[in-house]
């Protein structure tokens, strides 16, 4: 195996910074990665969809899983995603990762093409797994993006029928009863990382759940506060968590950004429309209008609103207002001022369309 793959804690789903002429900033990913690094994460996730892995190139997602490995130089765990809706892909990327030293990796379900969880088991998974020995996987079930969802039951096959293999899923269902029958058919060994950052509490507390951990979004932007929560709520601190979650809740809500705008006709007629900007659209705002990266996203990913964007800044300074701890390591870490940040006007009206 590639290194041992400790599935629980906080992995960061890393964002992919580009520059300004829509290139992959392999200089800003380090950062990142070591700021990720330093503030005790346990992992980091390249080339998920937080990375805005569709828009990447097979050129650009190999030299970012390999760049990843380089950079955290077996300080912690790489977590690859590898997924593809085309399983061949799937098989030439994973054999890639794990050519290049990642622990493990990620695999999504199949989007668009709508495989049923036979087939996702069946003519995926097992495919992958049959094809790529010796690296662990871990599926990520994510119905919401993808169209279909990996059973289960189809879960707990792969998982009880190689443990080491299938050690983890990636839960992003959203569905809690459909993750406690995730536990009840795979039993104790399974570790569930909650795929989304504002029900890893909720997952992690609930007897029938059992969470191990997150693969978070919002840890590129608080990584040691995020990765403290989930240890005070490993150690039994409910005192803790509960004021690092009352704290950070501003932003954890803020992985989709919906806001109401008006769309005016040739014809001049206007319309009501209701935008849902999604991950990492908010998350790579934030991360901008604080200066870790540039705002640069790949289309279709674009600016947001200049509603969604004053959203995102309102959220970041209600967190800095809570506990200035929570976002002060960013200032030593990309050389910035946070308090100048939140009230630069201009650079947060640069940051809107």
């Amino acid at each position: 195996m590639s290194g041992t793959f400790r599935p629980h804690g906080v992995w960061t789903a890393l964002v992919t910074p580009f520059s300004t002429d829509n290139q992959v900033d392999y200089d800003s990913l380090r950062r990142l990665i070591d700021f990720q690094v330093q503030e005790g994460v346990d992992g980091v996730l390249p080339c998920g969809t937080t990375g805005e892995s569709p828009t990447l190139s097979w050129r650009d997602h190999d030299a970012v899983v390999e760049g990843a490995v380089r950079t955290v130089d077996g300080r912690v765990g790489v977590l690859a995603g590898t997924g593809s809706n085309n399983t061949q892909e799937a098989i030439r990327a994973t054999t890639q990762a794990k050519e290049a030293g990642a622990t493990a990796v990620l695999l999504v379900d199949c989007y668009y093409n709508g495989p049923s969880s036979l087939e996702l088991r069946a003519e995926y998974y097992e495919r992958i797994l049959e094809s790529v020995s010796d690296i662990a996987i871990v599926p990520y079930v994510i119905p919401g993006r993808s169209g279909c969802a990996l059973s289960a039951a189809d879960l707990a096959i792969l998982h009880l029928n190689d443990p080491k293999r299938v050690p983890a899923v990636k839960q992003a269902t959203g569905d809690l009863d459909r993750m406690r029958l995730d536990r009840q058919l795979a039993g104790p060994a399974l570790s569930i990382l909650s795929g989304d950052d504002d029900l890893t509490l909720t997952m992690m507390r609930d007897e029938e759940i059992r969470g191990c951990g997150v693969i978070s979004v919002f840890s590129n932007i608080a990584p040691g506060a995020i990765a403290s929560m989930v240890r005070a709520q490993v150690a039994g601190d409910n005192e803790e968590t509960d004021r690092l979650a009352k704290a950070l809740a501003p932003v954890l809500r803020l992985v989709t950004c919906t806001v109401t705008s008006v769309r005016t006709l040739p014809n001049g007629q206007s319309f009501e429309v209701s935008d849902k900007f999604r991950n990492p659209v908010p998350l790579k705002t934030m991360m901008a209008g604080l200066g870790m990266i540039s705002s640069v996203r790949r289309p279709p990913l674009g600016r947001m609103s200049a509603t969604a964007v004053a959203q995102c800044r309102d959220a970041l300074r209600e967190v800095h207002a809570a506990d200035p701890g929570i976002l002060g390591p960013i200032e030593e870490a990309f050389d910035v001022r946070i308090d100048q940040r939140l009230e630069d006007d201009a650079r947060w009206s640069a940051l809107a369309r």
